[in-house]
């Protein structure tokens, strides 16, 4: 009888794919850390550790990443900015390929590498980290401090970071032109706007922008807003109710017209306009007055799936109709 490897077996010898932390936002972005085999490693801002990130935000002794068995952890060292896996702040946790990790103002990105990366050496920085290891140090209130794009960090996740991580500051979003800005304080989303549509409520900007797949994102410092016009809601219920609304849309999306197709009221009226709500009419008039889809979302008083779900119901019972 042939007797299997340990390896083949699955036990405790079981071979690991060899990971990385590849920056996928932050001042070191496109940079990549290949992580040693079975030998922990410590990330900060001293000269003299494994992974240096010379942030303000970064402590000199910050985490620590490890080994175990064929499993891998970091561990925060009692750090001044905390750090964060996939949203949380931790202490201790196990870390997974297509995890990330949030340190100062880096995203890193846990990817598997091909066996003929070279290989990390102890003291050893990621390339983009020695390229800017001569310029000043980023601050949250100076120039440029985060990009990214959104395909790599989607927006709900980005928006949770710096929430749990308690940013204060613009996100800059911009797809194909469309440029959207975020304003948080301390990790509270306050308000939002869009460049095409200024008048637009705060709340419709940011869940629109949550449904941005593509796209590019820059957090800068604190920028003047409509204060009056602020959001008074949790983060994390904003993003519930954006994530819920985006869901539904997305299910009656291909019952909608094209948002720039033509809407006209129906001539002669058959339908009875004492049958619709005072709701049901403001989009009503919408649809007379401005006559698209994207017209009527962006002047509706209420949420967009509450103007598209009474715009559907309009064309259904012949009270306007698609040119």
């Amino acid at each position: 009888m042939v007797e299997r490897s340990p390896a083949a077996r699955g036990g405790r010898n079981k071979v690991m794919a060899r990971l990385a932390l590849r920056f996928i936002s932050g001042k070191y972005k496109g940079g990549e850390y290949v992580l040693p085999e079975r030998r922990e490693i410590y990330i900060g801002r001293s000269s003299e550790i494994d992974l240096v990130l010379m942030e303000d935000m970064v402590s000199r002794k910050h985490a620590r990443i490890w080994f175990q068995d064929t499993k891998i952890f970091i561990e925060d060292l009692g750090s001044t900015n905390g750090t964060f896996v996939n949203g949380e702040k931790i202490t201790k946790a196990e870390v997974k390929q297509g995890d990330r990790i949030l340190i100062g103002t880096s995203i890193m990105k846990v990817v598997e590498v091909d066996e003929t990366s070279q290989k990390a050496q102890p003291g050893a920085q990621p390339q983009a980290a020695k390229q800017a290891s001569g310029m000043a140090r980023s601050t949250m209130h100076g120039g440029r401090s985060m990009t990214g794009t959104i395909s790599e960090v989607p927006l709900p996740d980005l928006i949770q970071l710096f929430s749990t991580s308690k940013k204060t500051g613009t996100l800059i979003v911009n797809k194909d032109g469309v440029v959207g800005r975020i304003h948080l304080e301390t990790g509270q989303l306050v308000f939002a706007s869009m460049a095409d549509a200024l008048a637009l409520d705060p709340l419709k900007v940011i869940f629109r922008i949550l449904s941005w797949d593509d796209g590019t994102f820059e957090l800068m410092g604190p920028e003047p807003f409509a204060k009056e016009r602020s959001i008074n809601m949790p983060t994390e219920h904003i993003l519930m109710e954006g994530l819920r609304q985006l869901d539904e849309l997305r299910h009656m999306q291909k019952n909608l017209p094209a948002l720039d197709s033509e809407l006209v009221v129906v001539t002669p009226l058959a339908a009875k306009l004492s049958a619709l709500s005072s709701a049901d009419l403001d989009i009503f008039q919408l649809v007379y007055n401005y006559g698209t889809l994207q017209a009527v979302l962006d002047r509706a008083s209420v949420s967009d799936l509450e103007a598209a779900t009474i715009l559907l119901r309009l064309l259904k019972e012949s009270y306007v109709a698609q040119i």
